[in-house]
């Protein structure tokens, strides 16, 4: 299933048993879960971060399942955790390398690394070094292939800021990219 459209969880989840609950959640994770990996590994830089990351989103859309009103947001709702989720890790990382005092870069797996070309390689390293919005509208609307509408949803924003934050991420990314050649 493609992420920003198709299928969505099969009703509004509000006072769901147990094992409607536990079925719609499954469902939800065997459709979602490498998708929103990608998203998370785009915004952390390591598979095992990733990975936790989507997992906890995951738990707390189990326990918050029966607060969840709108059965078509269920895809919304779970992004929005995932990236919640993933910049929790990176506030947390962030405060870890102030008292460490020498920062460390992303760790990219050698499978991937041998994978992607050396301009993917550039592209990525400039890609994090945008503000966190920025990136996350691109990674979503280039890497994750969502309307402007589903990021908007994701996002809490209107879609003319979407609109907006790209066109400045992408030009900032294009300045980045000039200044490393």
């Amino acid at each position: 299933m493609m992420l920003g459209g198709g299928s969505r969880a099969s009703a509004p989840p509000g006072a769901a048993s147990d094992t409607d609950r536990e079925a719609a959640i499954t469902r939800l994770y065997r459709e979602q879960w490498a998708g929103m990996v990608r998203l998370s590994l785009l915004m952390l830089g390591d598979r095992p971060s990733a990975e936790d990351a989507v997992q906890e989103s995951f738990a707390a859309m189990y326990r918050r399942w029966d607060s969840i009103k709108d059965g078509t947001r269920v895809e919304a709702y779970l992004r929005s955790a995932v990236l919640n989720t993933s910049r929790s890790v990176l506030r947390r990382r962030k405060l870890a390398l102030l008292h460490r005092g020498q920062p460390e870069p992303a760790v990219w797996s050698a499978e991937s690394a041998a994978m992607i070309g050396e301009d993917r390689r550039e592209v990525l390293a400039a890609l994090a070094t945008l503000p966190a919005r920025r990136r996350e509208v691109l990674v979503m609307r280039f890497y994750l292939h969502l309307s402007d509408a589903d990021i908007a949803q994701t996002l809490g924003i209107s879609e003319v800021s979407v609109r907006s934050t790209a066109s400045r991420a992408l030009k900032s990314l294009g300045h980045k990219l000039k200044e490393d050649r």
